[in-house]
């Protein structure tokens, strides 16, 4: 496969539009739509997004035993979502910094510790090039209501048996799901 060129076709506020042009090995040509944080690609490098645009957070209470996750409507499903704490990384701001910000705007809980970075990840390299920073680690404190106008959020602790159930019976987003069932099942 091989890069032609990238055409912009349509900006947004927080996503831009893409059609991206490859030479197939038969030399047809593949058109592939794609979405971008990037409100400015312009070449091949271009798609390699070299920067973190948002975390998602995967925290335990301080015991081991639960798992955080937020029971959050998405609007471009309709529907109530299983997932884990989860935002973008505003300007100036550095992962952790954001992560300690997104925790406390979604669930109340403070971020005790991080354990783990994880290395260079995709929310959904199917139609978009967002990386994503994901740690690990301990949170703690008292529940609140998200601090977010635009964000139906509901938090809360679950155990390993509380996950497996949820698994049979309820919608995840794809990397909470994964997460969660490897850790109940373990």
């Amino acid at each position: 496969m091989k890069f032609k060129y990238i055409e912009k076709k349509e900006p947004g506020r927080f996503i831009n539009r893409y059609d991206v042009h490859y030479e197939m090995e038969d030399g047809q040509e593949k058109i592939y739509e794609m979405i971008s944080r990037n409100p400015d690609i312009k070449d091949e490098k271009d798609l390699l997004n070299t920067k973190e645009d948002a975390v998602s957070l995967i925290m335990h209470d301080e015991s081991g035993e639960k798992i955080l996750l937020n029971r959050e409507f998405r609007m471009a499903i309709g529907r109530w979502v299983y997932n884990f704490p989860a935002g973008l990384i505003d300007e100036g701001e550095t992962p952790q910094m954001a992560a300690k910000r997104e925790l406390k705007e979604e669930t109340g809980l403070d971020l005790l510790r991080i354990d783990k970075w994880w290395g260079t990840c995709y929310s959904a390299i199917g139609f978009s090039n967002e990386r994503n920073a994901c740690c690990v680690g301990i949170a703690g404190g008292n529940f609140s209501k998200s601090t977010s106008v635009q964000e139906e959020i509901t938090p809360a602790w679950f155990t390993k048996e509380e996950v497996r159930t949820l698994l049979e019976t309820e919608p995840f987003a794809v990397r909470t799901q994964t997460y969660c069932y490897m850790w109940a099942n373990n």
